[in-house]
């Protein structure tokens, strides 16, 4: 497994996105867990209204506020919140113009929804809004409230979009507390307080969308921060075996002995046995070679990268702990 240690301890906010199917939230919440390790404060945040990260801590659907969900390894809290733009768009009136009461009859016109349908844009620098307030909150002492915030963002096609906030109002608003708010977000986004990863399996069409969505990062300006491999196999054969695999180096009848001298199988069958092993192995080979020319690819970006293993019996709460402890361990917390 191949990992580069990272000092992310000036990153305050982790932004996370990958490709559908990719583990995308899974991902977000380990490392949530692992940030918080050793007696941090963590804020995991979701926008897509999913309702992911309770399902993956097998909670109740999350509201609208700040809750403790879980106790990271020794010691430490993550809180989640499922923002939703409608109680985002609340916020803001409050915030700039001191308009709750008033934001609560225009929600029951329809004018939130007609506002954020028409200038989708807007909803990006509501949920974005929320969550860098959560990152550059201090409490009365004067410290930050949360010592990392995670962001469980949309998928990588649209992540640029999504977090360069600037860009997307510049045609709502040149000027006052719009423009205002879009920059205080990109302010945060765009600063070294914030580092955005991407998590990818070791396929064709996650890794190139991967790299397309780097690419896209760096072209605006945005910080990329790390790769996140995710469900890697552990390989069960040595490098010189797959190797001779791929190069059809094995004799059938030399393997039906070695099986039969194991007691692996009779005299009857053992040939029949040896070439139907020979071409899994076979088959496993050609993964294992694609695997390694994915891996390759990612390694073009030059970006951390941190492999994280499949896990057998599925993602409970037991594997998301592993899975942390995995991401600490190789330095990405």
């Amino acid at each position: 497994m191949e990992s580069r240690d990272t000092d992310w301890d000036g990153v305050r906010l982790h932004v996370v996105t990958g490709k559908g199917g990719t583990g995308k939230t899974t991902v977000a919440a380990a490392l949530a867990l692992a940030l918080a390790s050793g007696g941090r404060k963590v804020l995991l945040v979701e926008v897509e209204g999913r309702q992911g990260i309770a399902q993956i801590f097998d909670l109740p659907p999350l509201p609208y506020e700040e809750r403790k969900i879980a106790v990271a390894p020794s010691g430490g809290d993550v809180y989640a919140l499922a923002i939703d733009p409608e109680e985002a768009m609340l916020d803001y009136l409050e915030m700039f113009y001191g308009m709750r009461r008033a934001g609560r009859a225009l929600t029951k016109m329809g004018v939130v929804d007609f506002a954020t349908t028409v200038a989708p844009g807007f909803r990006d620098v509501l949920v974005t809004g929320k969550t860098t307030e959560a990152v550059r909150r201090r409490g009365k002492n004067g410290k930050r409230v949360y010592d990392a915030v995670v962001l469980d963002a949309p998928p990588t096609g649209r992540i640029t979009r999504f977090l360069n906030v600037t860009q997307e109002v510049a045609g709502l608003a040149k000027v006052g507390p719009i423009k205002n708010h879009s920059d205080l977000v990109s302010g945060v986004v765009k600063s070294p307080e914030t580092a955005i990863h991407f998590v990818t399996l070791l396929e064709e069409m996650p890794v190139q969308e991967t790299l397309d969505g780097i690419a896209e990062l760096r072209e605006a300006g945005l910080p990329a921060g790390g790769v996140f491999i995710n469900m890697v196999r552990e390989s069960q054969l040595p490098r010189a075996a797959l190797d001779k695999a791929v190069k059809g180096g094995f004799d059938i009848a030399e393997l039906a002995l070695g099986l039969k001298a194991a007691g692996l199988a009779d005299h009857a069958d053992a040939d029949s046995v040896a070439e139907a092993l020979a071409g899994e192995v076979l088959e496993y080979a050609h993964r294992a070679v694609l695997e390694h020319e994915e891996r390759e690819a990612l390694s073009e970006a030059a970006l951390p990268r941190y492999e994280l293993p499949l896990l057998a019996d599925g993602v409970d709460l037991a594997g998301l702990y592993e899975l942390a402890e995995s991401i600490r361990t190789q330095g990405a917390a």
